[in-house]
């Protein structure tokens, strides 16, 4: 029996609710495990037309956040049609039984145990969590850098303001393909007063993977703590949560697991739960139990069920394959580019670097005429970025993104080039 069926087969109502035991009998993702290489066009062409995606618009800032399998949306409707028909008994006393089998596919992708995963709606949520109830005294030091995501920036230097600790800043500059040299960019911070390290696991800027463990290494020799921003990372490519060192790791589901809009997780480690009160506090909380941190109230379980269908998806291609591709699709328009005269490609091309996410400028034009050129005359939506040292346009491709797709952008970015 497969493991999506055994999913939904852990729901209480899953009796009730033929049309997708009927999909399950039929076994209509099939295809998705058929053998195939990262550059085997038959096979992704029948992965992109599992989404829905505008014909009109080549979405290249998926990093922003990315749709969903029509098979995901198709769930999520009917499990939203079915709570509108008797809210309180089938959100309550049914649907809601459903988080634990999905808690537990979550832990199976992320390599981690079921009782460390709290299902919740963003990273914000997850990491905003972590950096707001981490215990910290007056005088203690947070090791950051001034490339993480503005909204933990802005966590961090909230908890500076009320506690008065202090946070010492990384400056990357980027991109850097030495693993030893980003770590140490870290560890020459660290000092007695350090109690924590702040960790972007992908820079959402650039797509620079960073060596969380090597980090994590320096900072347990002196029992420093460990965040990790996994926003960027999670279901882009291959990796158990535990590996990575650290204490605390919060990531968005509806970027590269494509789940429903406004799905995250948190990841805390085990004997740190306890300790980290909860965002909305319930009735406990100084508990053990990571369902603490799940008190939010009247939320969404069509979207939380919903997600059980995106892990079926993922785990159907497989995390290897996936990030196969996903890094083929960077590299297939980045290397074409790159020695077009003026155009300058700021992610490493090697997989250990970066994965899917790229950044690019062209000489002499800023960052936001290029996406709005990109978009206005050849229909590609991208992002264009201003923050702190980085200057360019970040494209995202998906696996729905296709060959002819990328060479338009390659297309587009030598037009604008010349002129």
């Amino acid at each position: 029996m497969s493991t999506r069926r055994k999913f939904l087969q852990l729901l209480p109502g899953f009796a009730l609710i033929p049309e997708l035991s009927n999909a399950f009998e039929n076994d209509q993702l099939h295809w998705l495990e058929k053998e195939a290489t990262y550059d085997d066009e038959d096979y992704w062409f029948r992965i992109q037309q599992a989404y829905t995606v505008s014909p009109n618009i080549i979405n290249l800032n998926n990093g922003g956040v990315s749709p969903q399998p029509k098979v995901v949306q198709e769930t999520f409707e009917y499990y939203n049609r079915l709570s509108n028909e008797a809210p309180s008994y089938y959100m309550w006393r049914i649907l809601d039984q459903g988080r634990e089998a999905l808690r537990q596919s979550l832990a199976d992708l992320a390599g981690c145990d079921a009782s460390e995963i709290a299902i919740n709606r963003n990273a914000t949520e997850a990491l905003g969590t972590i950096i707001m109830g981490i215990p910290l005294n007056e005088g203690d030091e947070v090791v950051l850098s001034k490339q993480d995501y503005p909204n933990m920036l802005n966590a961090w230097k909230w908890r500076e303001k009320r506690d008065k600790i202090k946070l010492v800043f990384v400056d990357h500059e980027l991109p850097c393909e030495d693993n030893k040299e980003l770590a140490s960019r870290y560890a020459k911070l660290f000092t007695k007063k350090t109690k924590v390290v702040h960790i972007t696991h992908v820079i959402n800027w650039t797509g620079q993977i960073l060596p969380c463990k090597l980090i994590a290494d320096e900072a347990k020799k002196q029992n420093i703590q460990v965040v990790i921003d996994g926003a960027h990372s999670f279901a882009h490519f291959q990796f158990n949560i535990p590996d990575l060192g650290g204490d605390y790791f919060g990531t968005s589901l509806h970027k590269w697991l494509c789940a429903p809009f406004g799905t995250g997780m948190l990841w805390v480690k085990k004997d740190k739960i306890a300790g980290l009160p909860p965002l909305f506090p319930g009735d406990k909380p100084e508990s053990d139990d990571i369902k603490k941190y799940e008190t939010l109230g009247t939320r969404s379980f069509p979207t939380e069920l919903a997600t059980g269908r995106s892990i079926d998806f993922h785990q159907g291609i497989g995390s290897k394959r996936k990030a196969d591709r996903l890094h083929y699709l960077k590299n297939y328009w980045a290397e074409k580019v790159q020695s077009i005269k003026g155009v300058k490609i700021q992610t490493s091309l090697q997989k250990e670097f970066a994965g899917a996410v790229a950044l690019f400028s062209i000489e002499g034009k800023k960052p936001q005429e290029i996406e709005a050129t990109l978009f206005k005359d050849y229909g590609i939506h991208t992002v264009a970025i201003d923050w702190e040292n980085i200057h360019g346009v970040r494209v995202t491709p998906n696996l729905y993104t296709n060959l002819n797709d990328l060479d338009k952008l390659i297309k587009g970015i030598n037009s604008l080039a010349k002129t």
